[in-house]
């Protein structure tokens, strides 16, 4: 491999996971954040919330703001840009200050993802891109499961500005680096013959405003509609019109618009419709697991978002080690239809492993898991990836790079929104069904609160002070009862996962490949 292009790897890489840990390590110093800016958690939220706005908005625009601006400015201004506000969240002396500037942490940020990705596969050959998509893969999967293990450690030890400064010197270290290795996309002659014969390009103002206000209208609902109780929320109802309205005008503007600012006509490509819904139902999956496991281990076995974090590194860390053998696999002509399926029949099986999840479970069986997961995930990012993006060139590279990773936050989002709902939903009702049962009129209740009223005296004896036994035993009954309660309701979460993912076997049987592919790696 020779130096710039393992200098460009180098880059893309860092200023990727740079974008990829803020995503994360945040929520670990939520707690924290709240006490030094006398915030409510409602409050803080939109720290968290903002930043996924600004980033959604960003994803489908990366490629055509590159190309109007030029790739070589346009990223290393995000990096810089990046830096200054990440400084900036670092100095805010106020939530206000904190939430804008986070806001523009993640307009700058989200270019870097779909950037870095088609940076990397048009810099090699395709006998290399196989390994520099590995070798990207290796990196930025450890990003999600390094933030919030960074962000506790930081947090305690430095106070949670640190997890904000930390960006200054490595985010410098991928700017320096990146000015002398990082140019501009050549483009090919049909691209120059067809700028020339089309003359001077307009802005399309009105497009790229419906775009902002559609998406960021979307994502705001799929972000804030469970703790605002969703429909009786007049901010999330008319979030929703607005969003309903905005995203389909954008699509009919953009159809009859000379320049548009995305190419809506590439979901008529089979092609791009299939690696999109892949895209999501892979980001359900993966945000809608991240998102519950931790309830269960933090009801279960009590773990702060630190010890929940270390927990998920192992799994991580055995897909980094896997995703080299899959570009060797791919390099070797294996259908990447092939390594998708084995992908999505691991992850049901993996979703079938949780399945068997109870109160008595251990932290063994939850890292059997997680390394089953860490081994399915490595057969997915890059054969996905390198299935749909090696099928195009130039300028379109970048906008099918930019609309895979854009559903795939989408589905994350929908997934977390859905799982979060009903899980508070459901948690109620089994919580209500399962009480129904408990009374001092069953003899079977009356034994088991007289057993564990007198286990409780002859345990505890004079430590209990004004609590007698009963009381004890009351409590106990229920603490079983709500666990009893969560248990059946993340199971019922799971089973919703698992359905919903095995939507991803139709796209894949009709994905219909004609060239030769080469591995690339998703940003997240």
């Amino acid at each position: 491999m020779q130096r710039p292009n393992g200098m460009i790897i180098f880059v893309a890489v860092l200023a990727s996971l740079l974008e990829i840990i803020d995503t994360s390590i945040v929520n670990v110093a939520l707690p924290t954040m709240m006490g030094s800016l006398g915030a409510t958690l409602e409050d803080i939220s939109m720290v968290i919330t903002g930043y996924a706005i600004a980033n959604a908005i960003v994803l489908p625009l990366s490629a055509w703001l590159g190309e109007r601006i030029g790739r070589r400015k346009y990223y290393l201004s995000c990096i810089f840009a990046f830096i200054v506000a990440s400084v900036a969240c670092g100095v805010a002396p106020n939530l206000l200050s904190l939430t804008l500037f986070r806001i523009v942490q993640g307009f700058v940020g989200g270019a870097l993802l779909p950037t870095s990705q088609a940076l990397i596969y048009e810099q090699f050959p395709k006998e290399k891109a196989g390994m520099a998509g590995a070798i990207f893969g290796m990196s930025v999967m450890i990003g999600p499961t390094l933030g919030p293990v960074l962000g506790g450690y930081l947090t305690d030890q430095y106070g949670w500005r640190s997890i904000f400064n930390i960006n200054l010197p490595l985010g410098l270290l991928a700017l320096f680096v990146g000015m002398s290795v990082i140019k501009d996309r050549v483009k090919t002659p049909e691209e120059l013959a067809r700028a020339e014969k089309a003359g001077p390009s307009s802005f399309d103002a009105f497009g790229l405003g419906l775009l902002i206000v559609g998406i960021g209208c979307l994502q705001y609902v799929l972000e804030r509609g469970e703790p605002e109780d969703w429909f009786a929320s007049n901010g999330i109802r008319l979030g929703t019109l607005v969003a309903a309205v905005s995203l389909p005008l954008f699509v009919w503007w953009e159809l009859r618009v000379k320049n548009p600012v995305i190419n809506v006509r590439l979901f008529l490509n089979p092609l791009v419709a299939c690696g999109v819904s892949l895209m999501g139902c892979l980001g359900f999956f993966l945000y809608g697991l991240v998102f519950i496991l931790p309830i269960f281990v933090g009801r279960m076995f009590h773990y702060t978002a630190t010890q929940t974090g270390m927990l998920f590194i192992p799994g991580s860390l055995l897909t980094a080690f896997m995703m080299p053998f899959i570009g060797r696999a791919m390099q070797a002509r294996v259908s990447p239809k092939i390594l998708i399926f084995i992908g999505v029949t691991a992850i049901e099986l993996c979703l079938l492993m949780v399945l068997f999840f109870s109160p008595q479970t251990d932290r063994g069986d939850i890292l059997q898991m997680l390394y089953f997961r860490g081994f399915a995930m490595a057969f997915l990012f890059v054969p996905i990836n390198s299935s749909i993006l090696s099928q195009f060139t130039g300028a379109t590279v970048g906008q099918v790079a930019g609309l895979l990773n854009l559903c795939r936050q989408i589905g994350g989002s929908i997934g977390i929104a859905l799982i979060a709902t009903l899980l508070a939903t459901n948690s109620k009702q089994a919580y209500l069904d399962l009480s129904s049962k408990v009374s001092v009129l069953s003899p079977e209740t009356v034994s088991v609160l007289n057993q564990s009223a007198v286990g409780a005296a002859g345990k505890f004896g004079n430590s209990l002070g004004f609590a007698s036994g009963t009381d004890v035993a009351i409590r106990s009954m229920m603490y079983r009862l709500q666990t009893q309660a969560f248990m059946l309701s993340f199971l019922q979460m799971v089973w919703v996962i698992m359905a919903v993912f095995a939507i991803a076997y139709v796209p894949l049987y009709f994905l219909n490949l004609k060239k030769k592919t080469t591995a690339v790696m998703d940003a997240h």
